[in-house]
């Protein structure tokens, strides 16, 4: 009789561990303090030089990108029409094109036919 409770502690505690470890909370991009500052035209030149070390180095990383404003949308952003900013929620109304623009997002990819950087859950820095 022992034993068998041994054994379902034992087992419960594993599956808590493991619903935990499976079911992390997400992460917040917003509250993250950026690992990398650069402008559209860095990144994108990097991408564009060798994409697979580019991957290694920013790939789910926070970064900070500054730019123009070259088109906005309700839920998106591109600046310098090189690095796609999505946003979860909708976009501020008082940004225009051709305005600089401090944008802080984690990076997703690079679209080598459109040749842009992806950044996705942004946030208006500046």
């Amino acid at each position: 009789m022992r034993k068998w409770i041994i054994i379902v502690l034992i087992a419960l505690v594993a599956s808590y561990i493991g619903y935990n470890y499976i079911y992390q909370d997400h992460r917040n991009i917003e509250k993250e303090s950026a690992i990398f500052t650069m402008t559209s035209s860095e990144i994108t030149q990097l991408f564009s030089k060798d994409i697979e070390s580019a991957e290694k180095q920013f790939l789910n990383k926070t970064i900070e990108v500054s730019g123009l404003i070259s088109e906005i949308n309700t839920n998106d952003i591109t600046i310098n029409d090189s690095v796609f900013c999505q946003f979860l929620n909708t976009i501020n109304n008082s940004l225009e094109k051709n305005n600089t623009v401090i944008i802080k997002g984690r990076v997703i990819g690079y679209d080598d036919l459109l040749e842009q950087v992806k950044l996705d859950q942004c946030s208006i820095i500046k």
